[in-house]
């Protein structure tokens, strides 16, 4: 008999973003830019994630600050900074150009 730890890492949603990720997409043809809050599967079935917004939205003569999203609506923001920069003197970075 399994532990309950390899039970419910079995049969429990595993998130996909985390908390503090940052994200953007469009919510109802509209773009918006954010951090994720919380990526989870409250009803079992539709896995969703929130989103607080950097700036708030306004649909429909209502203003928006968090948004709740399916994961085909938004991309990841993130960058491998160890590819793109390399260090100058101190703390400073500077990004790497492509040469065309």
């Amino acid at each position: 008999m399994s532990s309950l730890a390899e039970y419910f890492d079995k049969v429990t949603y595993k998130a996909k973003y985390h908390i503090g990720d940052r994200v953007y997409g469009k919510w109802n043809k509209i773009p918006f830019v954010g951090s994720v809050g919380n990526d989870s599967c409250p009803d079992g079935v539709t896995p969703r994630v929130s989103i607080h917004l950097d700036l708030p939205v306004k649909y429909k003569d209502k203003v928006h600050t968090i948004l709740f999203v399916e994961h085909k609506d938004i991309k990841s923001y993130l960058i491998n900074y160890e590819e793109h920069t390399s260090r100058n003197s101190g703390s400073e970075l500077k990004i790497k150009r492509k040469a065309k």
